[in-house]
């Protein structure tokens, strides 16, 4: 019953596996992003961002990056960080595997509309560049007392 399962022809299976492999060069395999606030993989550097009554902070994880190299810059509620990670690689190395990105890298972050761009504090610590720009006074809640 079983036996015209097995004496299949396998390269028919050879190329379903090929044109697979093609589809997934031609549309990058797992490059789309995962939801509708996601980036793509191996966007480069991953980034977290939270907020509270008193500003929004940006984590950037920047590890083996000199942050004098970085440039920030804050410009119509866009937070901007570029810069460029160095990787050194053997003139005769081949790759198996390569995840580590280097090269050029630029992030546009939108800040909400109520940040005040002149209240901005950049610390870099064990490979994490925390950024936290503060809300301005008028936005910020306030108690009203009653005369």
């Amino acid at each position: 019953m079983f036996a015209s399962l097995t004496n299949f022809d396998s390269s028919l299976l050879d190329d379903l596996r090929r044109v697979q492999y093609d589809m997934d060069e031609f549309f990058g395999r797992g490059s789309w992003p995962a939801g509708i606030r996601s980036v793509a993989r191996g966007t480069f550097p991953p980034i977290n961002i939270g907020s509270t009554g008193d500003g929004v902070e940006v984590y950037i994880f920047v590890a083996g990056i000199d942050p004098k190299t970085l440039d920030i810059s804050i410009q119509q509620n866009l937070l901007t960080v570029a810069g460029e990670r160095k990787v050194d690689i053997p003139e005769n190395a081949e790759f198996y595997r390569r995840e580590r990105f280097s090269g050029a890298f630029r992030r546009v972050i939108s800040l909400p509309e109520d940040v005040d761009p002149d209240k901005v504090d950049a610390r870099y610590n064990d490979g994490i560049l925390r950024i936290a720009v503060q809300r301005s006074e008028a936005s910020k809640p306030r108690q009203i007392q009653v005369k």
